[in-house]
């Protein structure tokens, strides 16, 4: 989980960085082709496309609810408000798959804790639309389109545990990029860049090779192993580290609503995903219980 975190959280700054230069659409498609450009050829020799047969509708599906659509929501929300500010709003993620996951989505009941973490989580995402978010309409619009990228990330989460649990990681990740790409391809080339510094193209390289390409990779590795309520966790880590980068390379500010906001969501999602205080021992498993995980084994790059 922790790298994962450290590359979701370091897409934010990759991306406030490219908006210097390029356009959401174009930062949006450039960073799946980089991405699918990573994953496919690991794909393709692990044999994990063929595994995808007749699911390309699930593919489509989760290339506009939860890659292309919530890239784009982020990247127009980052426009009008901070990275770090955008990190701690994705980082809502975990609270939304609770709360879909006890609504039909999943067999998983939300439970007293779970919906303590529901409530928290919720009050931390009010507190910062009430302080730091309402300075303009344009903060509250951005910080709007960012929220709805992370009811993205929980639906496509939760459709992927339910419905491609028994394909490689890899090869969901890979496909989603490259439908991804198709549906970016005609916003991005209507907004092409007139031009672009080293920093912009830099930090979009990185965006595409380790917040897209590597990061999904291994978030959809940890869906297939421990499920979406508990692998959306990496969000929250992330979170905290958006706001680091923000403050160190950026120079954003940072307000104690901003820290208030960020603690609460990050205790109310784990709570949420985990069920559980964080302080609290998880139950132990029985070694001897036959298992029935349908997932896949984890694939690692070589």
């Amino acid at each position: 989980m922790g790298v994962v975190s450290l590359a979701w959280g370091a897409s934010y700054l990759f991306i406030k960085v490219g908006l210097r230069d390029f356009s959401p659409p174009f930062i949006v498609f450039a960073r799946v082709v980089l991405g699918a450009a990573i994953l496919l050829p690991l794909a393709w020799r692990t044999g994990a496309l063929p595994a995808l047969r007749g699911r390309w509708r699930i593919i489509w599906f989760l290339a506009v609810v939860q890659m292309a659509g919530p890239f784009l929501l982020i990247t127009w929300g980052e426009e009008e408000i901070s990275s770090g500010l955008t990190g701690i709003l994705v980082g809502s993620a975990p609270i939304f798959t609770a709360l879909l996951a006890s609504r039909g989505w999943a067999d998983e009941p939300l439970g007293g804790w779970g919906a303590i973490g529901v409530v928290v989580g919720i009050a931390g995402v009010v507190l910062l639309f009430a302080s730091d978010l309402s300075g303009d309409a344009g903060q509250l619009f951005g910080g709007t389109l960012v929220l709805l990228a992370g009811i993205g990330y929980a639906v496509g989460g939760l459709t992927i545990k339910a419905r491609m649990a028994d394909v490689p990681p890899v090869g969901v990740a890979s496909a989603t990029m490259v439908a991804s790409a198709a549906v970016t391809a005609v916003p991005a080339a209507v907004a092409l860049p007139s031009g672009a510094g080293a920093d912009s193209v830099s930090a979009l390289v990185a965006l595409g090779a380790l917040g897209t390409g590597l990061a999904f990779l291994l978030f959809y590795t940890l869906l297939a192993e421990i499920g979406a309520p508990r692998a959306s966790v990496v969000a929250y880590l992330a979170s905290a580290f958006s706001v680091l980068y923000g403050v160190v390379l950026l120079g954003e500010d940072v307000t104690v609503f901003t820290i208030a906001g960020l603690l609460l969501i990050l205790f109310g999602s784990y709570v949420a995903a985990q069920r559980r205080l964080p302080w609290s021992r998880r139950p132990p498993v029985s070694r001897t219980a036959p298992s029935r995980s349908t997932a896949p084994e984890p694939v690692r790059a070589r």
